[in-house]
């Protein structure tokens, strides 16, 4: 039996205050979750913060690389500055291992698995953070500031990055962050990437919300302006200074070779830079730019193309300094490992979709709106050897993270939150 006007009108006028109560909240959570965007640098910590201050009995002195005649100490002091879509978080799983490993202190977020990004890094969001409280290593997203992360580590700490092909990084973003970036809902066409490519200048916003995610993110990463004039001698100047900061700059293009350099540098086993690829996209999912397109993509983040080609460069230059043929065999023998590992820990071998991974804890972070990011499970049957380094090398970002004691309380009220609207 039809209900009277008077209650139609009524559940209507309910539905709507829920409604506006539950927007309300969504604006609200955003407002603490996503900080603002130009967070200024002069205001990160307060002052008088007393840098980390290294007890006597941990080592002052630079310890020499791998390439000597064995006599180096591994390194446990490194801040790797977590690029996106960019590998990092395949690197970023060796750093959790390897940290878990050695009973090492990491500097974490707190609430979510990222430094309030994208404003920038202030010692102040390091979980259980005090004056002089010294780390051994920081590894999750943020904008980075160094004074602020120099702060949280000894001395002699490793810098590391890791750079991609600034046209297929902005490929990758585009189809990952594009749905949150709101200029780009005014794309109409089938293929949104090439209709923005086609004239981007028409649609990007440098002000507009999420806008960095869409250009020169490596150098918004990098804690400098995105939105810099190509002309400007600050972007040269910006790109020497990265230079002398990080001690290496890996290549998500040659992986391998950079985890071979990252080994030397860091005087770490073999077993230390296993990996499984993580975060991966499913092949449907990634249409490969054609060549006009690439050479629009790479002009539009030409500021990334211009700190991605100075970084090649002097990555061959440390790849010829290694030695190639000594590079051909190390490399070799990484891959060996990987794969003696994946006949062992991954079931049927390959990612798989993530409607087809069977435990909740191998389940990686999705984009909103898509199943694109690819997963594994796990064997059934694993020998004690190898069970525990098996489970952690497929773990996903932030089941890793609940894992090691990260508070997390954003990130999982998010994800409820996705999964009750089905995002």
């Amino acid at each position: 039996m039809p209900l009277p006007q008077s209650k139609r009108w009524e559940s209507m006028a309910k539905g709507l205050a829920l409604g506006a109560l539950f927007t309300s909240f969504l604006l609200l959570l955003y407002s603490y979750a996503v900080p603002p965007l130009y967070t200024g640098l002069a205001s990160t910590t307060p002052e008088g913060a007393a840098p980390c201050s290294p007890a006597p009995s941990e080592p002052e002195g630079p310890t020499p690389a791998n390439g000597s005649a064995g006599g180096c100490q591994p390194r446990r002091d490194i801040v790797f500055m977590k690029t996106h879509k960019t590998a990092s978080s395949t690197l970023l799983n060796i750093l959790f291992r390897f940290g878990q490993k050695h009973g090492l202190k990491f500097a974490f977020p707190n609430g979510r698995n990222d430094f309030d990004y994208p404003a920038f890094f202030a010692r102040s969001l390091v979980q259980d953070y005090r004056p002089g409280a010294c780390f051994n290593i920081i590894c999750n997203h943020m904008r980075f500031h160094y004074d602020e992360v120099r702060g949280l580590v000894a001395p002699d700490a490793a810098f590391i990055t890791v750079l991609r092909d600034p046209a297929r990084l902005f490929e990758s973003s585009f189809h990952y962050f594009g749905s949150v970036v709101p200029f780009t809902w005014k794309l109409s066409g089938r293929d949104k990437l090439a209709e923005f490519l086609q004239d981007p200048d028409r649609y990007y916003d440098p002000r507009g919300y999420n806008a960095h995610y869409l250009r020169n993110l490596l150098f918004f990463d990098l804690g400098y302006d995105s939105d810099l004039d190509p002309g400007s001698p600050q972007v040269q100047e910006h790109i020497l200074e990265v230079e002398r900061r990080f001690h290496l700059v890996l290549l998500q293009e040659y992986f391998d070779e950079s985890l071979v350099l990252l080994k030397d540098l860091l005087c770490w086993e073999l077993e230390d830079v296993l990996y499984f690829k993580l975060n991966a996209r499913r092949a449907s999912a990634v249409p490969r730019l054609s060549g006009e397109l690439y050479r629009r993509a790479t002009a539009w983040n030409v500021l990334d193309a211009r700190l991605y080609r100075h970084f090649n460069a002097s990555f061959w230059r440390k790849v010829e300094a290694f030695g190639r043929e000594r590079m051909a065999r190390e490399v070799a023998a990484l891959r060996r490992a990987n794969e003696r590992m994946r006949r062992i820990c991954i079931d049927g071998g390959r990612a798989v979709d993530a409607a087809a991974i069977q435990d909740s804890a191998m389940q990686p972070w999705q984009p909103l709106g898509a199943k694109s990011i690819l997963g594994y499970n796990l064997k059934k049957s694993i020998g004690q050897r190898h069970a525990q380094l098996c489970r952690r090398m497929l773990t996903p970002e932030i089941q890793y993270l609940m894992d090691l004691g990260v508070n997390l309380w954003i990130t999982k009220l998010w994800k409820f939150i996705r999964d009750f609207l089905r995002w």
